[in-house]
């Protein structure tokens, strides 16, 4: 079996891709240093992979660790820099929580990271040197005290809440963030 076979059956069988495989992979934290023995038994339990499969996959994390950097990683980089890199360790946990409930997407802009669910976005995050702007979709759910109504500050969400530390990125933000997953 060719090595493109090989993908084209994964693809058949669990629906993801090479990206996709390499988007989890972060999510779980796997990264250069990572056993294969480690990728090859989480693509087992996870998505019934068999040895051969799980190796071309664990072939295409390596080469992706080894540079396969794209334009959406190097746009999240630097969305995440400067005075902005305090929150990136706090958003890849977010983004590896939500992972757990199923695919996310990531869709980046100059400004803010979009949270997607089969291409709808669901939420953003935009950083700043001093807070963290969360927005999260969730038609008809009421605003509160926490959870503002987003207003004008960005028209494709309709709730914000604003962090100014990681750990106010609480099992509260994460429920109305999946919510709004579950919803898209």
């Amino acid at each position: 079996m060719t090595f493109q076979a090989y993908i084209e059956t994964i693809k058949e069988k669990t629906g993801l891709g090479p990206k996709d495989f390499v988007r989890l992979a972060a999510a779980k934290g796997f990264g250069p240093t990572t056993k294969a023995g480690e990728i090859v038994a989480w693509l087992a339990a996870d998505f019934g992979l068999g040895r051969g499969h799980a190796m071309a996959i664990v072939n295409i994390l390596k080469a992706a660790a080894e540079g396969g950097r794209t334009p959406d990683t190097e746009r999240i980089d630097k969305l995440f820099s400067g005075a902005r890199a305090n929150w990136r360790g706090a958003v890849d946990k977010l983004i590896a929580a939500a992972g757990l409930w199923g695919e996310v997407g990531l869709a980046p802009t100059d400004t803010y990271l979009s949270l997607t669910k089969a291409g709808k976005k669901f939420a953003i995050l935009a950083p700043t040197a001093k807070h963290l702007d969360i927005g999260i979709k969730r038609k008809g759910a009421d605003a509160t005290a926490r959870f503002v109504e987003a207003g004008k500050w960005n028209a494709m969400v309709t709730h914000r809440v604003q962090v100014t530390n990681p750990a106010e990125i609480d099992k509260d933000v994460l429920a109305w963030i999946r919510a709004a997953y579950e919803a898209a």
